[in-house]
Parts: structure tokens; sequence; C-alpha cells
């Protein structure tokens, strides 16, 4: 039997959790099991969960054809290094990656993070420029409240100001940005909030080698929905203007909005795609950068005509079968409906939250629901009275939101908000 309380202790002296001071004066909860939209608390607590960690287990913790697909894989070949080598699981895994992703995509890089696969995208978007002898084309574009990753230059295409990463903003590399997209996913406008963009755009053309965006939610600098029309009129911008479009799908790829992917929602093409997170289903690290051809072929055709990245884990066999079975899994369910119907109960659950004072607005696309409130000290309480009845949600600020797996039992589902409305009411009482 573990020691809980010296596993514990050990923890909150030694072990530095994300975002968090070290020795921690709040410890981490500890757990010991997982299955399905369950976690098994050290104290033998079943919560549910709202974060699908972190976004990422659409379809819940140890779904067994996953599990199968890496237990095979372990025995076979748990890794082996992508120099110079191959195998089958990462050509079947960029086999459905260009099948599945928007159209033009056709060349794949393997990564082993959300951030990396970013960054190998903005590498690719300067070295493409370099190699066209545009050299000047050096600088990205950007738009507030957008979050892209932890990575130096990751963070310097996060929001500089509001972001979390305004610590370092002096010593970071100076980008343009523009401002947010007005809020409001099925909001009718004039485009008038792309007008700055464009003014950077008609001045700055020369200079900026791409655009980076959320597609249709801006995650953790805001958890923000926009209209498919602002990404529809970027996409034409940056035609018109010779500047690459990259699409960061890390927080939305693989259903999480109601489409595959949110280019889907302004049916659009980027020049780059980025996914991860629910790539594997959660199960383990890995995430992909695809680009049209006409890019690589740039790139290869360039000095020195290679792509000057290379993780020692990239095209990792495991996390590539992994990627394969919750593909396939996810492809072959009825995820829209499922996406639907969570769509449907967080609207009903939820929408009286905004009648409450404090509460600033509430907002749910597909499997996503958030409460805004007023105040952004709340959320420890509300994640600890949530605890108390039962779910798990991780608060940031004033948002207080749920990601729930897509195959969530609709109990359980039913127990998220009703417990997770009850620890924003009680807050909100005091």
């Amino acid at each position: 039997m573990s020691n809980w309380p010296s596993l514990i202790e050990f923890d909150q002296r030694h072990v530095w959790h994300p975002y968090a001071k070290t020795p921690n004066p709040i410890a981490a909860i500890g757990v010991k099991k997982t299955q399905g939209s369950i976690i098994t608390l050290a104290d033998d607590r079943e919560v549910v969960d709202g974060m699908s960690s972190w976004w990422a287990a659409v379809h819940g913790y140890n779904h067994p054809k996953i599990s199968q697909a890496m237990h095979v894989q372990i025995d076979t070949m748990p890794h082996i290094m992508f120099g110079g080598l191959t195998h089958e699981p990462a050509i079947e895994l960029a086999k459905r990656l260009i099948k599945i992703t928007p159209a033009g995509l056709d060349k794949v890089f393997l990564a082993d993070s959300g951030s990396i696969s970013m960054e190998v995208a903005i590498k690719v978007a300067l070295q493409y420029w370099i190699s066209l002898e545009l050299p000047q084309k050096n600088r990205l574009l950007s738009v507030r409240n957008g979050y892209h990753g932890d990575t130096f230059a990751t963070m310097a295409i996060s929001d500089p100001e509001n972001g979390m990463h305004s610590l370092f903003k002096d010593i970071l590399t100076q980008h343009f940005f523009a401002p947010a997209p007005e809020a409001g996913f099925d909001k009718e406008s004039d485009n008038h909030d792309i007008q700055a963009l464009e003014s950077l755009l008609q001045a700055h053309h020369t200079e900026i080698a791409a655009v980076t965006i959320e597609p249709i939610v801006q995650g953790a600098g805001g958890m923000r929905f926009y209209r498919p029309a602002y990404l529809k009129k970027l996409r034409q911008l940056c035609t018109q203007y010779d500047v690459l479009l990259i699409a960061d799908e890390i927080a939305t790829g693989f259903g999480r909005t109601g489409k595959l992917f949110a280019c889907e929602w302004a049916d659009i093409s980027p020049d780059i795609l980025c996914v991860g997170k629910a790539l594997t289903g959660g199960t383990m690290t890995m995430a992909a950068m695809l680009c049209t051809s006409q890019i690589s072929d740039t790139i290869s055709a360039g000095t020195p005509g290679l792509l000057m990245h290379g993780p020692t884990f990239m095209g990792n066999p495991l996390a590539c079968s992994a990627s394969i079975a919750s593909i396939d899994l996810l492809l072959d369910s009825p995820w829209q409906s499922r996406v639907e119907e969570i769509e449907t109960h967080l609207k009903s659950s939820l929408n009286f939250l905004s009648t409450l004072p404090g509460v600033e607005e509430i907002r749910v696309l597909g499997a996503i629901g958030v409460v805004q409130l007023e105040r952004a000290d709340l959320g420890p309480e509300i994640q600890a009275a949530a605890l108390n009845n039962g779910v798990w949600v991780r608060p940031f600020g004033k948002l207080i939101y749920i990601m729930p797996a897509f195959n969530i039992p609709h109990n359980q589902l039913q127990q998220l908000t009703d417990g997770m409305s009850k620890a924003i009411q009680t807050a909100l009482n005091k």
C-alpha cells in the first residue's frame, strides 16, 4: 500500500508542477486510478473529470482499443530513432492525418508536444522565406488573447500583456499583434474587427512570414469563441498579401468544437496546421505539424535543403500507435452526435448561471462550456467546492470551464454540470 501522506509531502517539497511555486503552498491531489471519465483519488473518492486531462482524453481514460494497440506496440518496438529509419506506425499515422485534415496539407512532421509542433511551424515558415531569398520576412503576426505554448518562440506569439508570459515580454522576439476577433461564434459583423490586422499586413507584409491563429476558439488565452467569417477573411488576406497562415488546432482538433477541425467552420485550409492533445486520446505526448508541398518543396530546394529540426523522440512508435487507434476510434464512433448532445446539455444546464450576480457570461460551443466570472480570485475556492461535489475542474482567472470526454455517460455529465454549478453558486453567495 502506498503511503500517500508521505508521497504528497515529498511532492509538495520537491516536485515542480505547472504554473506553481516550489515548495508548493497548495498540495497537489493524489490520483491512483483512472477509468472512463472517473478519477479515483488517493483517498478513494471517485470524481468526474471535467478537464479530460487538459482537453486531450476525448475517449475517456483507459479505452480498451487504445490500450490494446499500445500493448501490442510495446511488445514489438516501443521506440526507434527516426533519423534515417522509419516504421509502419509513423507511416500509417501520416496517411490518416493527410486524409482527415483540410485539403492541401500533405507533408507531416511528427513532434512530441503541442508547443514543439508550433516551434516547428514557426521555423518552417521562416525557413520557407529564407529559401526564397526573402530573409527579411522574419516576423510573425498574431492576435491578442492568443496562446500557442510555453517555449520561447511560442511565448513570443502569445498575448504579450494579458497572457501567461507577460513576464518575459521584454526579452522575447518582438512580433506584430492585432486586436482579438470580436467574441461571439454566431455574431453578425461587418468584419471591422479585422481592419487593424489588414492594416498591419498592408504596411508590413514584406516583413511578415506568417499569421498565427487559433481557429474559432482562443483557448488558454481566454476561452473566447469567434465567428467563422473572421477566419475566412483572414485566409483571404494571407493569400492577398503573400503571407503564410499557421492554424494552431492543438486544442480544437479532433472534434472538440463540433467539426473534426475548427478550420472546417470557415471551409478554409491553412498553409501550416498543428495538432496535438487529443491526437493520442490523451494517452501519450504526441503532436504533428502538417504543411503544403509548396512549402516543403521550397525548403528542400533551398540552402541547406533540410528542415533543421529533429527531436530525439520524434515519430515515437508507441505514440504513433496510440494516435492511430485514437483516430480510428473517433472516426468509427458517432462523435458528432455525442458532441452535439454535450453542447445541448451544457447550454441547458449552465445558462441559468448567467442570471447570477458575479457572472459575466456563459459560453458553449461543441464540447466546451465556459462560465466567466466578474472576479478572478474565486478559482481555488470553486475548485475545492467542486471536488467536494464529486467533480474535477481546474479554473484559471475568471474562467470556470469544462471540456469533458465525448463518450462521458449522461449521468456523469449531469453530475459534472451540477457539481460545478453548485460550486460556483456557493462561492458567489459568500
